[in-house]
């Protein structure tokens, strides 16, 4: 299908904030996946025009933090490992099933997320002792998070700080940065799958994919600059509207 230029802006300034949202709080999705829907976009195209583009997002911010020092590439490369195994499983699984009724907790998912940050005084700078030891972490935590974005996916960037802040004792940003980095692979791996199926918009892709770098850059900035303070109202904002989103378009 052939899309005009001006819609082709749009999805790019589209693009270019929710790379923005994503590389602070996860959930970039939120505005990508329905504006390539008004775009006219098929909503297998669109899932899949969204992980090709979302991959470019995150891979930015994760060079971005990697050059910062923020991740050791070392110590994380075990949950990197697991977390592509768990996302090739989730969308190898994502293929054999009807998933349709994860819509039905999804809300509850993002909402309890969204309090968390909202509330817990335990989301700030600071890094505290970890729960578990990051390689119990690794072998555990990192293939159900990279599961649930194959799989699934809404919430994945959020649901990864979360895990690093409760279980590894992160500070917000040393969270926000690690959870980027498992946020890319389990993409790759999923992008992976819907690279099988030829399910893309090329074109779409790759202007969005554009918008995705920019964003991306000024939030990775964003995030070691302001630490907590950006990170934990970005959070709580794009939780709440996706359950809000998810809420009306199921039962209106």
């Amino acid at each position: 299908m052939e899309i005009g230029i001006e819609i082709l802006l749009l999805l790019f300034i589209v693009a270019a904030v929710a790379g923005w949202v994503d590389t602070i709080a996860g959930g970039g999705g939120l505005l990508t996946i329905p504006a390539m829907l008004l775009a006219g976009l098929p909503p297998a195209t669109a899932l899949a025009t969204n992980k090709l583009q979302g991959s470019s997002g995150t891979l930015v911010s994760t060079l971005y933090f990697l050059k910062k020092g923020a991740v050791n590439v070392k110590a994380i490369l075990l949950a990197v490992l697991m977390t592509f195994i768990g996302a090739v499983f989730g969308g190898w699984l994502l293929l054999q099933i009807n998933a349709e009724y994860l819509l039905l907790i999804l809300p509850f998912l993002l909402i309890s997320i969204g309090l968390y940050f909202l509330f817990s005084p335990k989301v700030d700078d600071i890094d505290r002792k970890a729960k578990i030891k990051f390689s119990v972490f690794s072998l555990t935590f990192a293939p159900i998070l990279g599961f649930y974005d194959g799989f699934f996916g809404p919430g994945t960037g959020s649901l990864m700080a979360v895990a690093f802040i409760t279980l590894c004792g992160f500070g917000a940003p040393k969270a926000t940065a690690h959870a980027k980095v498992l946020n890319f692979t389990s993409n790759v791996a999923a992008l992976l799958s819907f690279l099988l199926f030829g399910q893309i918009a090329w074109v779409v892709g790759l202007v969005m994919m554009s918008g995705q770098v920019v964003g991306s850059v000024i939030g990775a900035r964003m995030v070691l600059a302001k630490g907590a303070s950006i990170i934990k109202p970005v959070v709580v904002s794009v939780c709440f509207a996706m359950a809000i989103q998810v809420i009306w378009k199921n039962v209106f």
